[in-house]
């Protein structure tokens, strides 16, 4: 049995490292980052490009489940609704996957330091911690296993 492991979180708490040490560390596995599947000149978010990313991320994943020499697929993304969760499982075949769902979460001042690292080395703008705060209560809400990442190192949140 296959496992796809979902990989949630606001902007800046750790989602694309925590997949990336995931995957180096199981075997036979792949990972996807969501945003890859939309990056943009300019990055318009409409209903256009948000069906045209989901259809997307759902052509990978399911390529990535048919694939008899993958056994774990990863796949992180700022999944902060759980109908985003919902309409991802609802057009994938998992028949014969083990799904887990799982939500980084952390304190404010945690993420406050991700975000200025990222704005630091120009990766982000200073608009995403506004963005990024707002969105953290969102993953209260859901139906997925939380791991709050705010004293944990890295390799940490992996085990």
């Amino acid at each position: 049995m296959k496992r796809f492991i979902m990989i949630g979180g606001t902007m800046g708490v750790g989602k694309t490292n925590t997949s990336q040490l995931l995957k180096k560390k199981l075997n036979h596995s792949v990972m996807l980052d969501g945003d890859w599947c939309w990056d943009m000149h300019p990055f318009i978010v409409n209903e256009e490009t948000k069906a045209m990313v989901i259809n997307n991320i759902v052509y990978q994943l399911q390529s990535f489940i048919d694939c008899s020499v993958i056994e774990n697929i990863i796949f992180c993304w700022v999944m902060h609704e759980q109908s985003i969760i919902d309409q991802i499982c609802d057009r994938l075949c998992l028949d014969d996957c083990q799904v887990y769902s799982i939500s980084l979460v952390c304190d404010e001042q945690t993420l406050r330091q991700h975000l200025q690292k990222d704005i630091d080395l120009g990766l982000r703008e200073e608009s995403i911690i506004k963005r990024s705060l707002e969105r953290m209560s969102c993953y209260d809400k859901l139906s997925s296993h939380q791991i709050d990442i705010s004293s944990l190192k890295q390799d940490e949140i992996i085990c």
